[in-house]
């Protein structure tokens, strides 16, 4: 067998799929929209000079499709001292987290002798992280949905859950290569999933509907990969967010609600935001900005650190969306987000936070 860890990743993900085939699973490159649409994600913004795996596996075919059975697994097996604590104060539920796994992860940075290493040369290595932040403890639905942010939630696995995309905007499940518990590091060190890991258990209750298996920024629940009566869910199941409404177990009783559900096709998780959330927890649980992003903004004169888009909005009397659109993917050229929004650059800078430009 051509990689060693492929038993491995077949006794982790194909035991859990009944009616699902995960040899053609279609491919979400491509499925990026700028408001939102069911099997698609509306994402706030991505990078097409951003760093990904290299070139087309061979588990991506040329009819659109993928074999999640045949993708390279990063090797090894290391354990982390995690440390992942929910509470609720008041009307908030609140999050402290170091975003080590309570699994075993590979090992990073991938080494020249792990199989992967040919499709994903991924240079980054796992860190411990300082993340505080919390959710609404009964969140309710926005009148308006909004785009989902490259950090999408957590998993009960005490890590990060970032969106379907890679940092080009391609189906990351698909391209890169992760750990037999579909993890890895981003630059900053920043451990973290881009679909519901099979490492988080997909536990059942009486009626087959799938348990909790994460929380999303907007504070609404992420589920397992079954509905009511047990179905196993695909996105055609769910709506243009990736989730529904009906009687779940929440906060310890049953009522109807929202939640989202994981699912084996694109994408994935959250597809856009059905709820309010914080800009400023999006940035706690990405992580410090890696070196070459906070080199280009200080090239532009921005902030070294992301500006928290809900207080910049308030100050321009627009959207926190419509601005997250105009600033597109980081980091932003402000001339061109201020044509955007027709108002002048100066304003648009003080909104944010930007230091003053040089004469």
């Amino acid at each position: 067998m051509k990689y060693l860890s492929i038993l491995i990743f077949l006794s982790s993900q194909i035991i859990f799929a009944h009616n699902v085939d995960l040899t053609h699973l279609p491919l979400g490159d491509g499925k990026l929209s700028q408001e939102p649409k069911k099997g698609w994600i509306w994402a706030c913004g991505v990078d097409p000079h951003g760093q990904g795996a290299q070139g087309t596996p061979e588990w991506i075919h040329s009819d659109g499709t993928y074999d999640l059975t045949k993708k390279a697994v990063v090797s090894g097996s290391v354990n982390w001292p995690s440390k992942f604590v929910i509470s609720t104060v008041g009307d908030k539920r609140v999050f402290t987290l170091n975003d080590f796994p309570k699994h075993p992860t590979g090992i990073y940075p991938i080494g020249p002798s792990d199989a992967a290493y040919a499709f994903d040369k991924n240079p980054s290595k796992i860190s411990e992280q300082s993340m505080s932040f919390s959710i609404p403890k009964d969140p309710v639905l926005a009148a308006q949905a909004s785009c989902a942010a490259g950090a999408v939630g957590v998993l009960l696995s005490g890590a990060v859950l970032f969106n379907a995309l890679d940092a080009p905007g391609r189906d990351a499940v698909a391209h890169e290569t992760q750990d037999k518990c579909q993890g890895h590091p981003q630059e900053s060190g920043v451990y973290h999933y881009h679909n519901v890991s099979s490492c988080v258990e997909d536990k059942r209750d009486a009626s087959g509907h799938s348990a909790l298996v994460g929380y999303a920024l907007d504070g609404f629940g992420i589920y397992g990969h079954y509905g009511e009566g047990g179905k196993e869910l695909s996105s055609d199941d769910l709506d243009e967010c990736h989730g529904h409404t009906h009687e779940i177990v929440w906060n310890g009783k049953k009522v109807k609600m929202y939640h989202y559900h994981a699912t084996w096709d694109f994408p994935y998780t959250v597809g856009c935001f059905r709820g309010s959330y914080e800009s400023e927890s999006v940035r706690i649980i990405s992580g410090p900005p890696p070196q070459h992003i906070l080199r280009e903004r200080g090239r532009r004169g921005l902030p070294k650190h992301p500006p928290d888009l809900k207080i910049a909005s308030g100050k321009l009397g627009i959207s926190e969306s419509a601005l997250r659109e105009a600033l597109g993917p980081p980091p932003p050229d402000l001339s061109i987000s201020a044509k955007k929004l027709g108002i002048s650059l100066e304003k648009l800078r003080d909104a944010l936070g930007a230091p003053p430009r040089e004469p």
